[in-house]
This record gives structure tokens, C-alpha cells and sequence, in this order.
């Protein structure tokens, strides 16, 4: 087959986790056209019917999935089902969870650890290698992971959560690597504080908070112009610049002393 530049081919099938989660929502209903199938794959069944009818009104051929993510086989499994059944041009790898130790306790909690090792970064990252190898062979695809701000810092009580984060940025880089000369655009979605119930749970300040509609539209045009990387609101961009100036010890310092707390239960993206 004949390949085609990404930026120019259209998009007629859009995989989406976290598809129920705050930015998954917003990017569903954008990409729902006439002609286009969506694969819409999210934990919350109520949720995911809503999308579901919302995005079909507007057009769309749906597929929904509820599935949980930490199962990495299963999800592996449902993938290849559905790239069988609709073709894949584009995937976003949007689900994910966060955690932030409690002050009570001296270590995060090794189940919850566990579970979100494999939604953050095992299962994703599987996923988008099973899209890519599906891709090689049709010519082209696109592909999104959505990281976070936190994968630029060593957060002493959510190591997990940035580690994971940090993972996925190295995986991005090193797959766009591999995989941009095989006509396969990769971009990594590096969010700052996004309005959505993750997020919401989050005890102190968001600062430079944007929507969830925002951000569906910013990661939208990045697609669309086939960026890399996109690292928002622009503020981050500037801190990263900065903190990199900071002497060793400094830097250390300032990570230690953040006190930021959540809500009861840990966050997540659909």
C-alpha cells in the first residue's frame, strides 16, 4: 500500500480510553462527525452510554467498550478486536490514575501502586505498540499518550503517579524515533492542572488551570499538525526552563516541602 502523510489522511476510525473522564468526554464529541467511527472505551457504564448516545447524535458510528485497564491482557485482547472490526487510524491513550500518599502514611500503598503502574504506563504503552504494528502494515496512524507536568519532577508524595508519567514520556520519545520514519506520528500530551474530576480532588491551589475543553482542543490541533510533543498551559513550559537552572540541592528542597493533599479516594481518568 501507498503511504500517506498522516497530517493529510482523514480520520475515519478514533480509538479513545478514559473515553468517560473529563478530557476523554470533550474529545469524543469533538472528533464525533458523520462517516467517522469512534471506539469509545471508558470503566463507568452510565457514562460511557452518555457519550455514547451524545456522540452518535452528532453522526458517529460508536463503539463502546467498558473495560478496566489494569487488566493488560484483556486490554491487549480488545484492541486487536477492535482494530479487526473498524481499522484504527488514530488512538488515544487518554485513562489513567492518580494517588498522592496520605501525611499518615510513610509509603503509598503497594496495591494501589500496583494497579496504577499498569494503567499509567504498562497497559498504554502496550497498546500504542499493538496500534503501531497494525499501523506499519496499513501505512500510517497516529497515536496519542497523555502524560502530565507531575513526569517533569521527583514528587516525594506521589512517586508512583510521576514515575509513571516519566516512564511514558521516555517510552513517547524513544517510540517517535522508531516509529515517525514508518509514517507513524506519535504525540506525547504533557497537561498541566486540567478542569475535571481528577483533578477536583486535589486539596490546595490548581494554578494555571484550564477546561477540559480546552485542553481537548489544544491536544486536537497538536494531532492535526502532527507535534511530538505539546506541553500545556504555556506556563509549564517556562518553569521547566527555569527549574533547570536551579542548583541540585535547591531543586530538592522545593520538591520536599510541597504539601499538597487530595480527597478520599483516588483520581481517575475513565
Amino acid at each position: 500500500m501507498n503511504k500517506v502523510s498522516t497530517s493529510r489522511q482523514e480520520l475515519r476510525s478514533v480509538l479513545i480510553t478514559g473515553a468517560t473522564g473529563g478530557i476523554g468526554m470533550e474529545l469524543a464529541k469533538r472528533y464525533a462527525r458523520p462517516g467517522r467511527v469512534l471506539i469509545l472505551w471508558g470503566r463507568n457504564r452510565e457514562r460511557l452510554d452518555e457519550i455514547a448516545k451524545l456522540c452518535c447524535a452528532r453522526g458517529a458510528q460508536v463503539s463502546p467498550r467498558q473495560i478496566d485497564l489494569s487488566d493488560g491482557e484483556a486490554a491487549l485482547a480488545a484492541l486487536r478486536e477492535d482494530q479487526a472490526k473498524h481499522g484504527l487510524d488514530l488512538i488515544i491513550l487518554g485513562a489513567g490514575l492518580s494517588d498522592i500518599k496520605s501525611p499518615d502514611r510513610q509509603t503509598e500503598d503497594p496495591a494501589a501502586v500496583l494497579k496504577l503502574a499498569l494503567v499509567n504506563y504498562a497497559t498504554p504503552v502496550t497498546l500504542a505498540t499493538a496500534a503501531a504494528q497494525s499501523m506499519v502494515t496499513q501505512g500510517y496512524g497516529k497515536i496519542v499518550l497523555i502524560g502530565s507536568v507531575a513526569g517533569f519532577y521527583e514528587l516525594p508524595f506521589a512517586a508512583s503517579y510521576s514515575s509513571s508519567k516519566a516512564g511514558l514520556a521516555c517510552f513517547a520519545q524513544a517510540a517517535n524515533l522508531a516509529w515517525r520514519p514508518k509514517n507513524i506520528q506519535l504525540t506525547l500530551v504533557v497537561p498541566g492542572f486540567v478542569d475535571t474530576p481528577m483533578s477536583q480532588r486535589l486539596e490546595g491551589p490548581r494554578p494555571f488551570l484550564v477546561s477540559a475543553g480546552s485542553a481537548a482542543r489544544k491536544i486536537m490541533t497538536a494531532v492535526k499538525m502532527g507535534q511530538t510533543e505539546l506541553v500545556f498551559p504555556w506556563q509549564f513550559r517556562v518553569l521547566r526552563v527555569a527549574e533547570r537552572l536551579l542548583p541540585s540541592v535547591l531543586r530538592q528542597y522545593i520538591l520536599q516541602s510541597l504539601d499538597v493533599g487530595q480527597k478520599k479516594h483516588a483520581g481517575e481518568r475513565g
